[in-house]
């Protein structure tokens, strides 16, 4: 089995690289804790998948999984097929030693940290699986196939991580990337993966920035001009708990005044399903307001659930 104690932590987990190490570390950990366990009683797995650059938001990912089950797995791997453009791949963040150190910190068990061929052994894959309309408005629409590809690679790490019916399964996903979420749980229910998927609120910096691997990235006068993201949803977020229907129209125009910023999307939709709802109503039900804009040369996404009114 890989080992790898690179984090330099008397907390770092253990690193694994391929699929038959992680599936043996993660056999050998639920055993040792059913073992310590009553005849009958189930353990636990809970799995955090990511890409690595990773601070705050997917440490409290990390710490809800820990939380909540015997034995915690996350995974590091930046996926090719998310991206359509080589030089955004070639620019993401890969940052695993402190990626380990962070992950340690919160009691992370084991980490999956594969290369492409340990994930795609035979190349590209021929066989992906489709997000379907789900994937094709917002994001999906600015990013042709970077749901399919997310997907293909969320799907093989779940089953990667799979239990069996011995142990209790959950993996958990930021609610920042509330289209990926919501086509994730969609994806486990269309297609009986048994696993319970675990929505963990957006972590904010002090500035109201939704923290973001990306956000490092952006120099003091863009990170300025990206707190206007942040601020019209707080203001629509006021106007219905005021009793106003949300302003889209001019929250857009706020978005658009600001320098550096240019405005991708800023739409209101129902959150399961992410289809439109109407605008300039009362939210007589929960609405999910998601914004997506181009900050200098850093994209940025951010959403707030608007509650309803009477």
């Amino acid at each position: 089995m890989t080992v790898d104690s690179s984090a330099g932590s008397d907390t770092a987990p253990l690193l694994v690289s391929t699929p038959a190490d992680l599936q043996a570390a993660t056999a050998g950990l639920l055993e040792q804790v059913r073992a310590q366990r009553p005849a009958g009683t189930r353990p636990s797995l809970g799995l955090v998948p990511t890409m690595g650059g990773l601070h705050a938001g997917h440490a409290s990912l990390a710490r809800a999984a820990r939380e909540a089950n015997d034995v915690v797995v996350a995974s590091v791997f930046v996926n090719p097929l998310q991206f359509g453009d080589p030089a955004d791949l070639e620019r993401y963040p890969r940052t695993l030693d402190d990626d380990l150190r962070l992950l340690g910190g919160v009691g992370v068990d084991i980490v999956f940290a594969p290369s492409v061929a340990d994930m795609y052994p035979g190349g590209e894959p021929l066989v992906r699986l489709s997000a379907g309309r789900m994937g094709e408005v917002l994001e999906g629409a600015s990013r042709p196939g970077h749901f399919d590809g997310m997907l293909t690679v969320v799907s093989k790490l779940l089953n990667l991580g799979l239990p069996g019916t011995a142990a209790e399964y959950r993996a958990y996903f930021g609610e920042k990337d509330a289209q990926q979420l919501a086509i994730i749980r969609r994806m486990v229910l269309d297609l009986n993966i048994p696993v319970a998927i675990e929505g963990v609120a957006i972590v904010r910096d002090d500035d109201g920035l939704a923290l973001s691997s990306r956000n490092r990235f952006l120099d003091a006068e863009e990170r300025r001009a990206a707190l206007v993201l942040s601020r019209v949803l707080h203001g629509l977020a006021e106007d219905v708990r005021s009793g106003r229907a949300p302003d889209l129209d001019a929250a857009r125009a706020a978005v658009s005044a600001e320098p550096w910023v240019d405005l991708d999307y800023l739409e209101a939709i129902d959150p399961a399903s992410f289809a439109p709802v109407a605008e300039g109503a009362p939210t007589t039900a929960p609405v999910l307001v998601v914004v997506a804009a181009r900050v200098g040369a850093v994209r940025l996404i951010d959403n707030m659930l608007l509650p309803a009114v009477g």
